[in-house]
């Protein structure tokens, strides 16, 4: 068995949702420092940064928050929709998810590989003009019953408001969970789909969501 990574690295003041805190890495101890014969680092980010998952508590008041959802929910066949090479402010619709994936998705996780995470930078097209699923591709995939949703960027709605809100509310509001910030190896393509996706969450209870590290398993 081995494990392709699938997730984004995180580090001081990475790029990083731009409405959320930036992301700071402190020592408190380091190797040489005094007489401290440790290193400890001072983690500050907010729950949905870098590869992380949203439960539906993110956006539905009183939903199922990241640890009352089972383990196994995590773990399961995924489709990879190959979009490599959108352009900026393209939203992806129920068309252009029909033209890149099976019929037949229930129960499947389903993975938007946009390009986009290899483009990951602190930089205004990146931070607000990325490619986004809309409303209508999100009712898209409710109707297929799919299990969960993923993209290669922080934001599976983008950043521009109302959509972003509206296409979290459709997805969440179904009872799917979303991953984003993903980043596919080119590897990935080549390989037989459905894939064995994993993205297990830390134990964060009663949180809207976590931090995750996504994983397609090849035989």
């Amino acid at each position: 068995m081995r494990l392709i990574d699938l997730s984004q690295p995180l580090f001081h003041e990475c790029p990083n949702c731009p409405g959320h805190p930036p992301v700071s890495v402190d020592m408190a101890l380091q190797h040489g420092r005094g007489d401290d014969a440790w290193q400890l680092e001072i983690i500050t980010m907010a729950s949905h940064t870098g590869s992380h998952l949203d439960a539906p508590l993110h956006k539905v008041p009183g939903a199922p928050s990241i640890d009352q959802m089972p383990l196994e929910t995590f773990v399961g066949a995924a489709y990879i929709a190959d979009l490599r090479g959108i352009q900026a402010d393209v939203e992806i619709d129920g068309k252009a998810l029909s033209a890149a994936l099976p019929e037949e998705l229930a129960d499947k996780i389903v993975l938007l590989a946009t390009g986009w995470g290899d483009r990951r930078a602190r930089s205004e097209e990146w931070l607000h003009h990325s490619p986004r699923l809309n409303v209508d591709g999100a009712q898209w995939l409710v109707e297929k019953q799919v299990r969960a949703i993923g993209i290669d960027h922080f934001s599976i709605g983008g950043a521009a408001e109302p959509g972003n809100a509206q296409t979290h509310t459709v997805l969440l509001g179904a009872g799917l969970w979303i991953v984003e910030e993903l980043r596919f190896p080119p590897e990935v393509f080549g390989l037989p789909q459905p894939l064995q996706f994993w993205s297990l969450p830390i134990n964060l209870r009663g949180q809207s969501g976590s931090w995750c590290r996504p994983v397609v398993v090849a035989e």
